[in-house]
């Protein structure tokens, strides 16, 4: 048996409003929000009495979905927001957007900042990571051109350093 999709990736906040505001300015779509608790939460979180209210945030395309999180107990013990982008474990998260410049313009107002520069990829891609809510690292993409026939996946991103600026 292999994976049929990858349902979605979790984020812990301490603010879930002001969360659900910038990812909704970015694009992503409110698909419900409940608070989590019970026998059933303990157990495949592996912590006893936690308690948390989660909103899921879904892309336009429906295809993914992003999971914010704030919990109420027990109380948050670690705090990987700034950490730098070679950091082990979990990092960051990406979306390709259809204009990076106005992306940006859009998500400063609610304290998005560029981690480095906008960088282009090849003929393919503008690229940035910025920090969003809470210092929560995120890549945003940006399609140069579109080289594949519609309905096709666009070509990834090779972990080569991109070529030159803008």
């Amino acid at each position: 048996m292999s994976v049929e999709r990858m349902d979605n990736v979790g984020i812990v906040v301490e603010e879930l409003e002001d969360a659900i505001e910038f990812f909704t300015e970015l694009g992503l779509e409110l698909e419900g929000r409940a608070p989590i608790e019970g026998e059933w939460a303990d157990g495949v979180t592996g912590l006893h009495a936690m308690r948390v209210e989660i909103a899921m945030m879904r892309t336009p395309d429906g295809h993914s979905r992003l999971e914010l999180s704030r919990f109420r107990a027990p109380a948050v013990i670690a705090d990987h927001r700034r950490a730098p982008v070679n950091a082990l474990g979990y990092l960051r998260v990406m979306f390709t957007v259809d204009d990076i410049d106005d992306t940006l313009a859009r998500l400063a107002p609610r304290g998005a900042e560029v981690v480095g520069e906008v960088v282009r990829y090849q003929d393919a891609y503008r690229l940035c990571y910025i920090r969003g809510p809470e210092g929560i690292l995120i890549g945003l993409a940006q399609e140069l051109k579109r080289r594949t026939a519609p309905g096709q996946e666009p070509p990834s991103l090779s972990p080569a350093e991109p070529e030159t600026k803008r």
